[in-house]
């Protein structure tokens, strides 16, 4: 068993609990890290704005992809198939992530 003292203890503000929506993630990558910025893209509004940043790690990259991986599939179990809109039928998957065109997302 863990002992206490060595748990990671992790604050969550009021600011920060209230959350920012984002309909719309672009990932960019260089050899060192990878990028993603959450945009909050409204219908009619010619510009959209970056609403959060996320800088990280490859290696940490990886492990949220197998974290959100893991945790898609406990939700699906629970409540059924996740499908999006234009994908075939069945699959969940569009041709490009968020259904922008090729090398936006």
């Amino acid at each position: 068993m863990e002992n206490k003292k060595d748990q990671l203890q992790i604050e969550l503000t009021p600011e920060v609990a209230q959350g920012e929506y984002a309909n719309l993630a672009v990932i960019t990558h260089s050899s060192a890290e990878f990028v993603t910025d959450f945009v909050r893209v409204l219908p009619g509004v010619p510009k959209a704005l970056v609403k959060s940043r996320i800088i990280m790690a490859p290696e940490h990259a990886k492990r949220l992809l197998y974290a959100l991986q893991d945790n898609i599939n406990k939700y699906e179990k629970a409540f059924g198939a996740i499908r999006l809109p234009g994908s075939p039928e069945g699959t969940g998957r569009t041709g490009t992530p968020f259904g922008m065109p090729e090398g936006m997302a």
